[in-house]
């Protein structure tokens, strides 16, 4: 939590740039103590088995959640995928616990990093539920990691220009040579 006593005498522009701050940084931590957490919590494939024959034997909702939900956690890109997809259904069948549904398919949205659907998840459960800590840490893990992103592709796009500039001024060095002979 942002302590805002520590800024009363402070000017808006001096306090918005020093809450900014703690607001990213607070960005930062979730997005590490996420990461952690979900480094932690991936499901042995074993547990993934089982659910699975389990909710083929019997496929009632709540058999359906559980193997949905431990697959939100794996570390396979097409099972990541496919739980949104189960969990995506049981909200639209109108499932009962509609909430930890979302909050599965934002935990494997972010895994996917597609940090972007993961806020949205996060930002209807918080609507609903505003006192939900999980989904508190998700979201803020998720701006922290699309910013993060950004800046990735940022620099990416700095250094391929950085690069074909220097490359067009070698060329340009080698055809003034080569126009001098």
């Amino acid at each position: 939590k942002i302590n805002y006593s520590k800024y009363k005498n402070m000017s808006y522009k001096t306090l918005h740039a020093a809450t900014m701050g703690e607001t990213k940084q607070s960005q930062r931590q979730a997005k590490l103590d996420v990461d952690h957490k979900l480094a932690q919590s991936i499901p042995p494939r074993e547990l993934l088995e089982e659910l699975a024959v389990t909710c083929a034997n019997d496929p009632s909702p709540d058999n359906t959640f559980q193997y949905a939900f431990a697959l939100s956690k794996s570390s396979e890109k097409t099972e990541l995928r496919y739980s949104v997809t189960i969990l995506d259904g049981l909200v639209k069948e109108g499932y009962s616990h509609q909430l930890d549904c979302m909050f599965g398919a934002a935990t494997a949205l972010y895994l996917l990093e597609d940090f972007e659907a993961a806020r949205e998840r996060c930002e209807s459960i918080l609507r609903t539920k505003p006192e939900n800590r999980a989904a508190a840490e998700m979201h803020l893990a998720c701006m922290g990691s699309q910013e993060a992103k950004v800046d990735k592709q940022v620099k990416r796009a700095a250094t391929v220009g950085s690069i074909a500039m220097a490359a067009v001024g070698v060329a340009a060095v080698v055809a003034s040579v080569a126009l001098k002979k």
